[in-house]
């Protein structure tokens, strides 16, 4: 990423060349992460991903009633456990491409994790 924003400035730097030049470069950029960054940045509203080890969006925020869904692009099983006492949600271990969801009805802060790997947390806030 850095290296891309290098690229940008340089581009920008240099003039309308460079900007176009610095266009196409982010745009093959773009074509060539086609990952979870993008994954997000194309996912419905509600929709969390895991991928790399991580949740993405870390926080999401939701309106009350909104059903969050995870779904899980690793190639290891992974699963969404509430941290809150009493549990209100906890799903299997997801295996690639598999999905868990849940409606979020009151407003709070939910935070989360994966109970095989708990260094994978994330919230979801309900407003």
């Amino acid at each position: 990423m850095i290296k891309l924003l290098t690229v940008i400035a340089l581009g920008l730097a240099v003039g309308a060349g460079g900007v176009a030049f610095a266009h196409d470069m982010n745009h093959m950029a773009q074509m060539q992460l086609g990952n979870a960054a993008w994954q997000v940045a194309a996912a419905e509203p509600g929709t969390v991903a895991i991928d790399n080890f991580a949740f993405a969006p870390a926080t999401l925020t939701v309106a009350p009633g909104t059903t969050v869904t995870w779904i899980n692009h690793d190639d290891e099983p992974h699963t969404i456990v509430n941290s809150g006492t009493p549990r209100l949600f906890k799903s299997a271990a997801l295996d690639s491409d598999e999905k868990f969801s849940f409606k979020f009805d009151q407003p709070g802060t939910y935070t989360y994790f994966c109970s095989i790997h708990p260094q994978m947390t994330g919230t979801i806030v309900v407003k």
